[in-house]
């Protein structure tokens, strides 16, 4: 799937993350998701993340895990960790360090500043999100 979404407010922003959500849940149920995010910062990332785990883990509270690098939302019945890796110096070594192989095969990942990661893994989804204005975004969806 190739999807084009034109953001008006963080809160279209976010009703986009919940769609691609959605629509992984309904095609590939039983499946872990690997999104890629990228996008300038204030692109509205942490926004798409916040829709996205509004499905898979509800009534979660999404932050930016930029001091952090990961943030982990339990609230579904497969946890959603949310990564940074924006402050990851050396990004293998740094993945490596905080256990990154088994955050993936044991849940939904979905990845801020995705540029920084070495290799995707097959079938990971990618999410460009560019600036076009104050709070107008221009979402593009590879999946």
């Amino acid at each position: 799937m190739k999807k084009i979404i034109e953001s008006c407010s963080p809160a279209e922003t976010e009703a986009a993350g919940a769609a691609l959500a959605a629509y992984l849940s309904d095609i590939s149920p039983d499946s872990l998701y690997f999104v890629c995010l990228t996008g300038d910062l204030g692109a509205g990332k942490t926004a798409f993340v916040r829709g996205f785990s509004s499905v898979l883990s509800p009534e979660s509270r999404v932050k930016s895990p930029t001091y952090t690098v990961v943030n982990e939302y339990r609230k579904g019945a497969v946890p959603v960790y949310h990564f940074d890796l924006y402050r990851l110096e050396d990004s293998e070594d740094g993945l490596d360090s905080i256990g990154f192989d088994h955050y993936v095969q044991s849940g939904h990942c979905i990845l801020e500043w995705s540029e920084f990661l070495p290799e995707r893994p097959a079938g990971a989804v990618e999410v460009r999100i560019t600036k076009k204005g104050d709070e107008e975004r221009l979402i593009e969806i590879n999946c």
